[in-house]
Order: structure tokens, then C-alpha cells, then sequence
């Protein structure tokens, strides 16, 4: 596994859209926020072409988009790539990736939603470590969040270990200046829907985000299998949160991971909050999901801080992971930190 040089003070970030861009004042504000927050932290912010673009959902062109992403990982002053948003269509800039340049000069890449299907193909073919967690906006807010602060010592490479937060935005509201932080309202809840509830499980972590995933799933991007029977020994640990999987839609696409071979050594699952979700057949999230994953036998804790509504825990796939949850309380550490 490569592990990209943790951050050091003076290095550059490169911000890309690999996505969507940003035209709206209010995203705009967020990124030069952001811009001057990691520079009082020490960092130089560089950014594309395409960030300050956007039409139908683009940035860019696919090519350009994988171009732009490109000329980053070709800056040897760039040390971390973090995406300026989500959207819908990323994956039309794969086919335009050079997996064996990216491979040869490892680096931090970061995003969330749609950027799964940026990062997790790097990491399962090129077998990068990669982030996800928030984009470039979550650097704009005025007073940091720990999550966000997390985020920063992780890849400066302070081993820290991660728990779960208080509260978490489970209402959006628009925001106005682009300086606010989350909209913290609703009590954090983890729970085990399992039949297995091991209080410790390792392995490598993996996932992101399943909206994705399964658009990834039997294509010539998806060496999922060959990367998780490379590190059989260890056993992945997979994280999972959903955009907007209905109950049925979400059963189906774990089921169509699970029969793809994706679960084969998994250790445990890890779900994040789901973004928009609706029941169907009098099905919730929680039994929806212990449906279609608990006759593997494996620890599944739910309403995790991972994706669309944070705070946000920095998952960074590839590295081993520990998993201590007692019910109530969870403890996330990656032994490849410790003592750093």
C-alpha cells in the first residue's frame, strides 16, 4: 500500500473539480475562506482551471477534468488534492486517468460523494491510500469544526484516535455568507443492528459512497476483488453511506456488492447517516440494511459520521484500521499512525 508524505508546513494544496464547480458567490466565499484558513495554518492553496466553472453539472469536459486533476499530481509541489464539490457525473473523467502516473508519485486525495468514484479506483488499482471526507468548502467555515480539525492532524500524520460527535445537521439550511459551520441539531446515535456485536474488529478500510459503488461495480474500473483477496489477511472493514437509496434500492445494490465478491474477508461495515432516504415496505434504513448484510456474521454499526450529513470522521481508505464500539461509544485509530 502506498502512503502518501504527510503534510508539512509550507507545502501546496491543489484544489480541483473533478465534479461539479463552484459559480454561486456563497461557494465562491467558502473557497477563498477556505484558501486563507489553511494558509494561516501554514499551507499554500492552488487551484485549476475548472473550479470557478460549472454548466450542466460539469465543470468541465471529462477530459479536461482528468487533465486538470493530472497536472496537480504532476506538481511536485502539490502534497494534497482536495475536490471542490460533489455532483453527478465524475466518472466521465476516468477513462481519461493515467492510473500509472498517479501510482508513481502518491499523494492525498480527498473528497466525498461523487468523488468516490475518483478515489476509490486509485486506491483499488493503483493501491493508494486515499480520503474521504469533506471537500475544499469544509475549510471555509470560520470557526473549524473537530471533525475538520481532525481531518488536518490526520494528514499531517498525528495519529489520533477518532470518536463518535455529539450532534450532526440532519436539516440543511441554506447557507448565506459562506463563512457558517454545520447546523448541529440532532443527538449522534450508534448503534449495532447486527446479530454479531464484537466490541473490537481490524482490517483495512474501504468504501464510500454506495450511490457510486454500484455505478462502479462490473466495470473495467472495478478491481475490487483482486484488491480485497490481495489483503485477505487483514480483511477489509467497509464504510458505506448512501446519497439517496430508497430501502429497496439500498437492499439491491448490497446485494449486488455481496454477490460481485466485494464482501469476501470483510471484517465488519461501518454505515453512515443516509442523506435522503425513503421506507419502503414498511422497511427502515437499519433493518433494510441488516437484511441484506447480517447473514455474513459480521459487526454492522449504523448512523456513523461519514458523508453527506456531518460532521464527518476522515476515513482514509487503505490503511489498517481498529474498530472499538461498546454499544454506545465508538473508537476509530489507524495503527499505520501510531507513534507518528
Amino acid at each position: 500500500m502506498y502512503i502518501p508524505k504527510f503534510l508539512e508546513k509550507d507545502d501546496v494544496i491543489g484544489v480541483t473539480a473533478p465534479s461539479a464547480g463552484y459559480t454561486e458567490q456563497v461557494d465562491l466565499t467558502k473557497l477563498e475562506s477556505a484558501k486563507f484558513n489553511l494558509a494561516e495554518k501554514g499551507y499554500k492553496v492552488i487551484e485549476t482551471d475548472n473550479v470557478r466553472k460549472c454548466e450542466k453539472g460539469r465543470s468541465s469536459t471529462g477530459r479536461t477534468r482528468a487533465e486538470e486533476f493530472l497536472s496537480l499530481m504532476d506538481d511536485e509541489t502539490v502534497k494534497y488534492i482536495v475536490s471542490a464539490s460533489g455532483g453527478d457525473f465524475l466518472m466521465e473523467m476516468l477513462e481519461y486517468l493515467d492510473y500509472e502516473k498517479i501510482k508513481s508519485n502518491p499523494k492525498w486525495i480527498q473528497g466525498y460523494s461523487d468523488n468516490t468514484g475518483l478515489i476509490y479506483p486509485i486506491t483499488t488499482i493503483c493501491d493508494m491510500a486515499t480520503v474521504y471526507s469533506g471537500n475544499i468548502g469544509d475549510y471555509g467555515m470560520s470557526l473549524w469544526h473537530e471533525g475538520v480539525k481532525n481531518n488536518l492532524k490526520l494528514l499531517e500524520g498525528r495519529g489520533i484516535i477518532q470518536h463518535e460527535f455529539d450532534l450532526f445537521e440532519n436539516e440543511y439550511v441554506k447557507k448565506i455568507t459562506g463563512y457558517e459551520g454545520y447546523n448541529l441539531t440532532d443527538k449522534v446515535e450508534y448503534e449495532y443492528i447486527s446479530t454479531n456485536k464484537a466490541e473490537n474488529f481490524s482490517g483495512r478500510l474501504l468504501g464510500g459512497c454506495l450511490d457510486v459503488l454500484i455505478m462502479l461495480c462490473g466495470t473495467k474500473y472495478d478491481k475490487t476483488v483482486e484488491f480485497v483477496r490481495k489483503y485477505r489477511e487483514d480483511g477489509i472493514i467497509w464504510y458505506l453511506e448512501s446519497f439517496d437509496l430508497s430501502a429497496a434500492r439500498l437492499q439491491c445494490a448490497l446485494w449486488q456488492l455481496k454477490e460481485a465478491g466485494w464482501f469476501e474477508g470483510a471484517k465488519g461495515f461501518l454505515f453512515g447517516r443516509p442523506c435522503f432516504f425513503m421506507e419502503e415496505y414498511e422497511t427502515d434504513f437499519n433493518e433494510a440494511v441488516k437484511t441484506a448484510l447480517d447473514s455474513l456474521g459480521l459487526p454492522i454499526i449504523t448512523g456513523c459520521d461519514i458523508g453527506h450529513r456531518p460532521p464527518r470522521m476522515t476515513m482514509i481508505n487503505g490503511l489498517r484500521t481498529k474498530v472499538k464500539f461498546d454499544g454506545k461509544h465508538l473508537e476509530m485509530r489507524y495503527t499505520e499512525l501510531d507513534g507518528k
